[in-house]
């Protein structure tokens, strides 16, 4: 078990350094920006990590931090346990650089963003914030100095507990799945999989994500149709799909991010004011 004082790990990584990527995930969410999200969070708490696993390869450091430097979202509360096991996965690539898809890193860790993010969100903001709130604020409303203290201990002790747990387990998992996984054989199917589930996750984010509504109808009174349920009734979300395509396009013209959200901005401004787009 993990939870043992006298657990010994293998590998380069020891508990010690698992301890500070658990520290270094509080501000994750510090650093929340537009464009991708928890990144900048992620890849900062995986620095202590990655630097021990590549400590003699200065370039192959780089490109880790690179890699998790990629687009990442999900709830800041259950983000250790992604991060364990992306530590154990880069341990294992590091000493099997030749045998091991480095895409599966990134693959797995987009392939959990969407479920952990659905099942964190109902349960610390939809339960246990909720629960936390409505204890502290009955309380503060009597004048109760414990109201306030009581919300912080109550929202916040289980979400530390939990966040610390969750290292471990994430670090545990990544080490036994990758060993079983290589003793098997069935590493390229693994990797496959977990690249389709990836995709799926992505198309599901262009669709739930990205909005727009063309005021365009065909016909008049209740039998009028508009644009988007003609699209929509051919291929659902086609709308949302063709700006996820045409910002793509734009980026793969290597144009900055920024730029392409000016120019976002400009076509959602000149749409709306020429009626081609509404609120």
């Amino acid at each position: 078990m993990i939870f043992k004082k006298n657990q010994e790990y293998d590998g380069v990584i020891e508990k010690k350094d698992l301890k500070r990527v658990f520290y270094r995930s509080i501000p994750n969410e510090n650093s929340y920006n537009a464009e991708r999200m928890l990144n900048v969070g992620y890849c900062y708490a995986m620095i202590p990590a990655l630097r021990k696993i590549y400590k003699d390869d200065e370039k192959e450091f780089r490109e880790s931090m690179v890699r998790h430097l990629e687009f990442y979202n999900t709830t800041p509360h259950v983000v250790t346990l992604p991060l364990g096991i992306s530590v154990a996965m880069e341990e294992k690539r590091a000493a099997e650089k030749e045998n091991f898809d480095t895409d599966t890193i990134t693959n797995v860790k987009t392939a959990l963003m969407g479920p952990l993010a659905g099942i964190g969100d109902s349960i610390y903001w939809g339960a246990l914030k909720i629960f936390a709130t409505g204890i502290g604020t009955s309380l503060a409303l009597q004048g109760n100095i414990l109201g306030p203290i009581l919300f912080l201990l109550i929202y916040n002790v289980p979400h530390f507990v939990l966040r610390y747990i969750l290292t471990f387990i994430g670090y545990d998992f990544g080490i036994n799945f990758l060993d079983k996984v290589e003793k098997s054989g069935l590493m390229k199917i693994v990797t496959f999989a977990v690249s389709i589930i990836g995709l799926m996750v992505a198309g599901a984010m262009v669709g739930e994500m990205i909005y727009a509504e063309v005021p365009v109808a065909f016909g008049q009174g209740d039998e009028a149709t508009t644009l988007v349920e003609l699209l929509d009734s051919i291929i659902p979300g086609l709308i949302p799909l063709g700006i996820f395509g045409f910002t793509y396009y734009l980026l793969k013209k290597r144009l900055k991010p920024m730029l392409v959200l000016f120019i976002l901005f400009a076509v959602s401004i000149l749409g709306a004011y020429f009626g081609i787009l509404t609120i």
